[in-house]
């Protein structure tokens, strides 16, 4: 099955560079192009691509604002694509909040080339990417700053809707664990976990894993630092 992707991005020369290189994947079809977020969600809703690679910072409308629509369409829209968000920097508060919109992860854009085809895929396959190397701690500080208190009761109120297993999940997804790690260590199998993860989402009402890590921090269920010693 073919990928479709679409790319926003307000610099000429990006969007060439990573059309082309995704162009040359047999797998992957990139059928549209945007030069900001207004023209993108428009392009979005024309060509239904499967992913949408969107550049935080653009004039118009910047990622954020795009990736809302896209992913929180008007009445009578059907298509939501992945978002997978594109930045230059470690931490970039409209990353956060481009998660808390239900984006499926970002990517730095100085990432190696062959991360950004990965990217396509693992989002395209419905999980969701979070860059390594910065997501626990861009996360956690951002976490720590952002919940009310009566957001966060109202987090933890749901958390008590899952059973004692998958609150353990959700805490190691929250931890930057990956299904095989928590399958080890968890001694389930790794199918099982899957399982478990699908219960977590459906029951918090969550799109997928990145929206799971937001909840865990900001229901309290993790805290900034927990992370750290895993």
């Amino acid at each position: 099955m073919t990928i479709r992707v679409i790319i926003v991005d307000d610099q000429a020369m990006v969007r060439a560079g990573f059309a082309a290189l995704l162009a040359a994947q047999s797998d992957i079809d990139v059928v549209g192009e945007a030069a900001d977020g207004r023209q993108g969600v428009a392009v979005s809703r024309n060509q239904h691509p499967d992913v949408v690679l969107m550049d935080v910072r653009m004039p118009e409308m910047d990622g954020l604002a795009a990736a809302r629509e896209l992913l929180n369409p008007p009445v009578g829209v059907v298509h939501r694509p992945k978002v997978l968000m594109l930045t230059t920097f470690d931490v970039d508060d409209y990353v956060y909040e481009a998660l808390r919109a239900g984006a499926s992860g970002f990517l730095l854009k100085d990432a190696p080339p062959a991360d950004l085809i990965a990217a396509v895929r693992v989002v395209a396959a419905g999980d969701a990417l979070l860059a390594p190397s910065v997501t626990r701690r861009l996360i956690a500080d951002f976490a720590a700053q952002r919940p009310s208190g009566a957001t966060r009761g109202g987090q933890a109120l749901r958390l008590n809707g899952l059973t004692p297993r998958e609150s353990e999940v959700l805490e190691l997804i929250a931890r930057g664990l990956s299904n095989q790690e928590i399958a080890g260590r968890l001694v389930l199998a790794e199918q099982t976990v899957k399982t478990h993860i699908g219960r977590v989402l459906a029951k918090l009402d969550l799109r997928d894993r990145a929206q799971a890590v937001i909840f865990a921090y900001e229901s309290g269920l993790v805290t900034p630092g927990d992370a750290a010693g895993v």
